[in-house]
């Protein structure tokens, strides 16, 4: 049985050494190199006493911050990506909450490494990875490793405004890649285009099939995604196949007219998550890669990445949502309702799961693990633990799941309740909209809608009474030349909050 996520990379570097496992724009590894270097970084953390701890690895993205995360987990340790475009207070904050005795940089990252307040020690990932390997150390550490030891740690938003390190183990990593590799049909001959910053868990999708099989990844440079048209010449210059993106980046090239200028030929694989797909713009990839499947997949980091998919088999309305559909093998999800019972056909409930997917819970934060890790209520015969993901869901007439909204985006307004995912999915289907956001100020009783698009907000204001109820018309609509975003590529919900409240004022 396989309880390490190194053995999918000795496998793969006995089978093919020399093919090319992760390249960027200017430097590529093979699965040898990322093997040779991953070892002498163990080799040397062996040597320097650091064992079951977390190693920081503060580097550019690159080929090479990957060998160094492969580089931890041989040293017996767990790595913790962090990269310059975090805000410099998040990152304080994470070393903080770490407490982490060395830190791996890079020539371009040590200068910015050494200007924090850390005390312990900076390695330059140059000076490691040329060092000497011990494969009897590294048999040893081996030897003594179970498949419930922390494998990396990634820091989410905390509501207190502190990040939550949420820690995942070797057993739930290979139980989720297996899972998806199985859903997602990848193999030896697929090439990913990689989207994600290394610091979210979505990066899973690529680095660890890459390592399985035997495939390859290519990093796509983040400032392509500031240009569609160099982004889809990108994906088809690497015959990238495969892509995992969040919705926002997909949409981008959709709205923006890209799909009728040049196609992501060689694409079979497109998987998508994180927010809701717009009907209108789903169905503009759908016609311009009519042979290629679409996965949608749901699932939070503290599940270890998805943990839902939907392959999208059959035509939607423009006013419809696309399901999240069904668990993984070896998952359940428990809708729970308020009274925590399982929730009646049809009507919402908490998305709740329980399973091997579930990490480890907050680093170091027993108090907030233990009140999103919680007792299974459904069973009162021995200790279970659930993941409580505070989604709300619901089974369709096919008895597919389908994602509601975030409990909090549930709001009571003129005496109704309201998702605001509702009303964006209306927006989202007007003709010219391009992005769209729903807000709602609790103290001003408003419901406040931002878009980018090309008619004016008179115009969608006409359009929007034809398609919702007056309770659910949005009372402040304010038209954006750009819809900012989070560094995943979400929606930057916190920052048109804040947009708006400087506006009251």
């Amino acid at each position: 049985m396989q309880i390490n996520v190194l053995e999918y990379l000795e496998r793969t570097v006995a089978r093919v050494p020399d093919k090319l496992a992760y390249a960027d724009e200017e430097s590529g590894m093979t699965f040898r190199e990322v093997s040779r270097a991953a070892r002498a970084i163990g080799t040397f953390l062996a040597q320097e006493g650091f064992s079951r701890e977390p190693v920081a690895v503060f580097m550019r993205k690159s080929p090479q911050a990957v060998a160094a995360f492969f580089g931890a987990v041989y040293g017996g340790d767990f790595y913790v990506p962090l990269d310059e475009e975090m805000p410099r207070h998040r990152i304080e904050l994470i070393f903080q909450t770490l407490q982490p005795r060395i830190v791996l940089c890079d020539a371009a990252t040590e200068e910015t490494v050494r200007s924090f307040a850390f005390s312990g020690r900076v390695c330059r990932y140059e000076d490691l990875a040329a060092g000497p390997v011990d494969d009897a150390a590294l048999a040893a550490i081996r030897s003594r490793a179970i498949d419930t030891d922390p494998i990396y740690i990634v820091f989410t938003s905390g509501s207190t405004g502190v990040p939550k390190g949420v820690v995942a183990c070797h057993r739930s990593v290979l139980d989720y890649i297996e899972s998806l590799s199985e859903v997602l049909r990848f193999d030896e001959d697929t090439v990913f285009g990689n989207q994600s910053p290394f610091y979210f868990d979505a990066c899973l999708k690529e680095l660890y099939p890459t390592i399985k099989f035997g495939a390859t990844t290519w990093l796509v440079p983040r400032q392509k995604f500031s240009f569609p048209i160099q982004l889809v010449e990108f994906l088809n210059a690497h015959k990238i196949n495969t892509i995992c993106w969040v919705v926002s980046a997909l949409t981008m090239i959709s709205a923006f007219g890209v799909l009728d200028k040049v196609v992501p030929r060689y694409l079979r694989t497109v998987a998508f998550g994180s927010e809701v797909f717009p009907i209108k713009q789903f169905d503009r990839w759908r016609r311009a890669l009519p042979d290629a499947r679409f996965v949608n997949l749901y699932g939070p980091t503290e599940t270890t990445g998805m943990c839902c998919y939907y392959e999208v088999d059959r035509e939607f309305s423009p006013g419809d949502t696309l399901p999240i559909g069904r668990p993984f093998r070896n998952t359940e999800i428990l809708l729970l309702d308020e009274h925590n019972q399982l929730a009646q056909p049809g009507e919402p409930g908490e998305i709740c799961v329980r399973g091997t997917s579930l990490t480890l819970g907050y680093y170091r934060d027993f108090e907030r693990t233990d009140a999103a890790f919680v007792q299974n209520p459904l069973n009162t015969a021995y200790h279970e633990l659930i993941y409580r993901t505070g989604d709300i869901g619901r089974r369709n007439e096919r008895g597919e799941l389908e994602f509601l909204s975030r409990r909090d985006a549930q709001i009571k307004h003129m005496g109704h309740r309201i998702e605001l995912g509702e009303i964006e999915v209306i927006v989202a289907t007007c003709e010219g909209v391009k992005s769209c956001c729903a807000l709602f100020d609790h103290d001003k009783k408003k419901i406040v809608l931002y878009y980018v698009g090309d008619l004016t907000p008179a115009a969608l204001t006409a359009f929007l009474k034809e398609k919702l109820p007056r309770y659910m018309l949005p009372n402040v609509i304010e038209q954006l030349d750009t819809m900012p975003l989070t560094p995943n590529g979400k929606v930057n919900r916190v920052e048109l909050r804040e947009r708006y409240q400087a506006r009251r004022r």
